[in-house]
């Protein structure tokens, strides 16, 4: 039985959370969901239910996934071992075609299957339907240039489809595969792709939904997270080193969006329950916000 005191509470929850509802209605939100947040299902679920509400108060969310353990199990399967340099997956022709695989015929259709069932609406639009592909350059290791192989950036975007769902008031689901002039497939870093696809819909907000919790002054004290970094704050959280390593590229691709006009992009952990709804609809928040 639920107290009187415990529904009054309800109550000013829904309050706070009323102006955010107002302004978002109709603005559109590019997720990038990938990392451990997509690891258990459970948390994938939470996670789609948050989609779901997104949808229903008016808002226009779009996902764009990862999904590389399941790469990785498929390719172990034929035989193939994963290779990472910087982050980056190196990818034969064939993982190439795994990952397009798997992507487009495995993790896209589970992630529409769920937002279904919740009761939202959304639809798979593969990647290698929006994103023109060029081949990556060479990466350096141990001091040396190393070809990725097919591992794309992202030289151009067909946005065509995703606004077609979105008139639909469906949310797109995409992977992270594009093709180049020639028909062959690219494996793209989702990071990237999202945020090429953010600025190509001209997106109010970027959000970055893995394990990371935003910007941490100390990585092993979850209460030092930053709420709020500016370009300036940028470059002087990496002059002090609290940006560094991996961090760099993240927020530095967070910055290039922005200046190429997308409004807003948060990093948050898609671990934390319901955390896209305490990063958008409270006060608070509880992820990073990169703003110009």
């Amino acid at each position: 039985m639920i107290s009187f005191d415990q529904q009054i509470a309800r109550a000013e929850v829904l309050l706070e959370a009323l102006p955010y509802m107002q302004r978002f209605r109709g603005q559109t939100f590019v997720i990038k969901y990938g990392g451990s947040a997509m690891d258990e299902p459970e948390l994938v679920e939470r996670v789609l239910r948050d989609v779901v509400f997104l949808e229903v108060v008016g808002a226009n969310p779009v996902i764009i996934h990862g999904g590389g353990k399941a790469i990785t199990r498929r390719m172990a399967e034929r035989g193939l071992q994963a290779t990472f340099v910087g982050g980056l997956r190196v990818t034969c022709q064939e993982s190439a075609a795994i990952v397009d695989e798997v992507l487009n015929t495995v993790v896209s259709p589970s992630i529409v299957n769920a937002i279904n069932r919740l009761g939202g609406r959304a639809v798979q639009v593969p990647g290698n339907r929006t994103f023109r592909a060029v081949k990556a350059p060479a990466a350096i290791h141990e001091g040396r240039p190393l070809d990725l192989g097919f591992v794309g950036l992202v030289d151009s975007c067909d946005t065509t489809e995703v606004r077609r769902a979105l008139e639909a008031e469906a949310v797109p689901v995409l992977s992270p595969v594009g093709l180049d002039t020639s028909g062959q497939v690219y494996n793209i870093n989702a990071d990237i792709a999202a945020a090429d696809l953010a600025v190509a819909l001209r997106a109010d907000k970027l959000i970055y939904l893995s394990d990371v919790n935003g910007v941490l002054r100390d990585p092993a004290d979850p209460s030092t997270r930053i709420p709020t970094v500016t370009r300036a704050d940028a470059a002087r959280l990496k002059a002090e080193g609290i940006i560094h390593g991996g961090m760099i590229p993240k927020i530095d691709s967070c910055l290039d969006s922005l200046a190429r006009g997308v409004k807003k992009v948060h990093l948050i952990d898609g671990r934390i329950p319901h955390a896209l709804l305490l990063e958008l609809f409270t006060d608070h928040g509880i992820g990073t916000e990169i703003v110009e």
